[in-house]
This record gives structure tokens, sequence and C-alpha cells, in this order.
């Protein structure tokens, strides 16, 4: 079962800046994607990436700040995640400072958990959901190819389904570049491209 909260809700939504938050199934290749697109923006200032703070070892492919369960808690209770969600047996969340960014005018990419979608339009004032997806053969083929322990049942996570009222759907088969350059016209202009 996953458990959402959201630190203190402030009494005005959150912006200028716009937060895009990338969801999906597990295996549909979020992080693939958003490296690429990060790849392909680095020197822009004005697009900032979240580093999820995570309380499971970081990854070649995932690159997240590892902290205990307990120190997790420590900082959900101080106020330090602007999101954080429970989800397969770990606690993610958004440092709390991504928020000076979204003041600031700029744009925060992160990976999430579909089940905080509702909170973060409710908390940011210019929220971008963007879907990838998968067939569930090509995700569970993905998720094996991992072999990592924490993932649990293959089956459980390719079965899950939650309604992410995407604003845009990439379905990520095929070139996964095409599919970068797709993400990035999102972050950059909202859209995809014409």
């Amino acid at each position: 079962m996953t458990d959402i909260a959201v630190a203190e809700q402030a009494t005005t939504l959150i912006g200028p800046g716009r937060l895009v938050l990338v969801v999906g199934p597990s295996g549909a290749g979020k992080d693939t994607l958003i490296n690429a697109a990060r790849t392909l923006v680095a020197d822009d200032p004005a697009i900032v990436f979240a580093r999820r703070v995570v309380t499971r070892e970081a990854s070649a492919a995932e690159d997240n700040l590892q902290v205990t369960p307990a120190e997790f808690d420590r900082l959900a209770t101080e106020g330090g995640f602007g999101l954080h969600w429970r989800a397969h047996g770990h606690a993610y969340g958004l440092p709390r400072n991504l928020d000076d960014d979204i003041r600031a005018g700029r744009t925060v990419v992160a990976n999430v958990s579909r089940m905080v979608i509702d909170t973060a339009r409710s908390t940011y004032a210019n929220v971008v959901v963007v879907l990838i997806t998968a067939p569930a053969d090509v995700l569970a083929a993905r998720i094996a190819a991992r072999a990592r322990a924490s993932d649990g049942s293959i089956t459980e996570r390719v079965g899950r389904s939650v309604d992410a009222a995407p604003n845009f759907t990439i379905s990520n088969v095929g070139d996964p570049a095409a599919h970068a350059r797709d993400l990035l016209e999102i972050i950059r202009h909202g859209r995809p491209q014409p």
C-alpha cells in the first residue's frame, strides 16, 4: 500500500515556475528519458532536475540521495520535503529547496509516484504531468533485466494501475533518444514537438 504525505501546504500555490512530474509504471524507462533530457540541457540553468531522497540504494540509472528510514522520517517531520510518499517498501521525497527554484521561475523535473499528482496540483501553480509507458511485456522484461531485489514481484509491479490524468503521454518503445527529445520539448515548452 502506498502512503502519501505532503509537508505543510502553503495557503497560496507555489509558482511561477513549472513542476514537470514524470510518472509511469516500473520499467517504463522514466529515468532513462530523464537522464537523456538532462544531458541535452546540461547548460540551461532554467531547468532543474530533482534528486530524490530515497530509502533505497542509488544505482547507475537512478541518482538518488540514499538515507536510512530513520533519517527520512526525521526530514519529513522537520518539513524537509515538498512532496514525499511511500511505495514498494521504500520512502521517497523531493527536497523542500526545489520550491525555491519554482518560486524563482525555473522548471523543476521530477520522477514521482502517480499517487502524488493530486497533491502536487493542489500545492503548485503550474504542474505538467508526463506519463511514460510501454506494453506490459516490455515493462516486465526491463524490470527483470534490472535484477534489483528491491523491485519485488514483477507481476505485481506490471499489473499496478493508477490513473495519472496526464497532460502528455510518451510510449517509450523504440528509439529512447527520440523519446528523450519529446520529453525535453514538453519540459521546455509545455508541449511535444509539432
